[in-house]
This record gives structure tokens, C-alpha cells and sequence, in this order.
């Protein structure tokens, strides 16, 4: 994912590329950016919900993973 930071509100799909942890690809939309956490160079930590195949929420994790290897499929919208 270059360009645009992750942000509130963002879809994305992550993949092994975006984090070893996810040898299964999920799909999370972003509740907040944790960037008090402090953690290596081209990584974050997310609040985010999981998402099932109808995109409802199923889970609320905490993630960690590298912006750049992750899918946007939606942005939030702005007003």
C-alpha cells in the first residue's frame, strides 16, 4: 500500500505480505491508528474489526502489520 497512511474508517486486506500472522487472509476495516505505540520503521499497530465475507463486523483485534503490504479496499468517507 504505498501512498495515503492508514486511517480511521479504511478497508484493507491483509495478506502474508502485509504480516507473517496472517497465514490466512482477513479483512478488517480500521477503528484507530495506535500511533502512541512505538514500533519498528514502515510498521503500525490498528484497532480494527474483523470482517466476514457479508463485511459485518465479527471480531475486535489489535494488529500489527506494515501499511505498505496491505490492500485498500475502501476508504472511509469524508463530508
Amino acid at each position: 500500500m504505498t501512498g495515503p497512511e492508514v486511517r480511521s474508517g479504511d478497508v484493507l486486506h491483509l495478506s502474508r505480505t502485509a504480516s507473517v500472522q496472517f497465514i490466512r487472509p482477513i479483512t478488517v476495516r480500521v477503528i484507530r491508528v495506535l500511533a502512541d505505540w512505538h514500533t519498528y520503521h514502515g510498521w503500525v499497530w490498528i484497532d480494527a474489526y474483523e470482517l466476514n465475507a457479508a463485511g459485518d463486523a465479527v471480531r475486535r483485534r489489535t494488529l500489527f502489520l506494515m501499511p505498505a503490504g496491505a490492500r485498500r479496499l475502501a476508504q472511509r468517507c469524508r463530508a
